[in-house]
């Protein structure tokens, strides 16, 4: 028979991570695992094309004078850049985000997780976090680059002195964008186990709101109800951020007032839906 050794009690001796911090651990997790799909790397790839072409007609604006009255950047340019990614952002959104609450409940996970010393608010936070990572990615980091990118390239500023609200107008519109999508997606995986089925459900709401907002304009013969549809709302208030003609009809400060009571309701989801269950012994 081989020895019992005497297990006496020992202190722990490995890194203790500070009270708020777990999200970051959830966060990290889902980052890793999202990098090892070589599926999804290839759109992540793909995603900055659009960088490339761009950066390339910087260049060209900015030594060809010749070429620098037809594409030079504007407010115009990055505005429409931002709304190129959100195309992006939609199948990063589908492909990140249908199965990080939906694949914990089919796993039964939830109940793991939030009988360790993890809050409710710290696992929904490393799950946004999660998908804001890449969604940034693809909108707000390749925008910041081509911005810097013009000053690079013109060897100058005037882009900044012409247009001094640039840089906040790229802030907010891609963070607007990345949460509406990023909320959105949480709350409808936070009620369902299937992540096919969450991905429907998100490609519906897109487009069933859209598709009900070309049917009234068809009918209607205006813009007017433009708030009706998820993508037209974002794309309204990121025209007024880049000080931009608005596209529809509808004020903005409805199209605002809509994508902030969505963010409101996904929230109010996710605050009902992800809750362990409790364990009585």
């Amino acid at each position: 028979m081989s020895p019992i050794h005497d297990q006496t009690y020992r202190h722990y001796e490995g890194h203790r991570e500070p009270p708020g911090k777990t999200w970051s651990v959830i966060a990290w997790a889902g980052i890793r695992n999202m990098l090892t799909k070589r599926a999804f790397l290839g759109l992540l790839i793909f995603a900055w094309v659009p960088f490339v072409v761009r950066a390339v007609q910087f260049y060209f604006a900015a030594n060809y004078p010749q070429f620098a009255q037809i594409i030079a950047p504007t407010a115009a340019t990055f505005r429409d850049f931002v709304s190129q990614q959100g195309l992006f952002a939609f199948f990063i959104t589908i492909y990140v985000g249908a199965g990080l609450i939906a694949n914990d409940r089919r796993a039964n996970a939830l109940q793991i997780y939030l009988s360790k010393p993890i809050s409710r608010t710290e696992y929904i936070v490393g799950k946004l976090a999660t998908l804001l990572f890449f969604l940034l990615g693809v909108t707000l980091l390749p925008c910041v680059l081509l911005l810097l990118l013009q000053v690079s390239f013109a060897a100058n500023i005037d882009i900044l002195r012409a247009h001094t609200f640039l840089p906040a107008s790229i802030v907010l519109s891609t963070l607007l964008m990345s949460l509406v999508m990023s909320c959105t997606m949480l709350a409808l995986s936070s009620l369902s186990n299937s992540p096919r089925y969450v991905a429907i459900l998100y490609t519906g709401a897109i487009f069933f709101t859209s598709a009900i907002f070309g049917f009234l304009t068809a009918i209607t013969g205006g813009t007017r109800m433009a708030w009706i549809a998820i993508t037209s709302n974002v794309g309204q208030v990121t025209d007024v951020l880049f000080r931009q003609p608005p596209s529809y009809d509808s004020p903005w400060q409805i199209s605002l007032i809509v994508l902030l009571a969505l963010l409101a309701l996904s929230v109010s989801v996710l605050e009902r839906r992800v809750k362990g269950v409790e364990v009585v012994s």
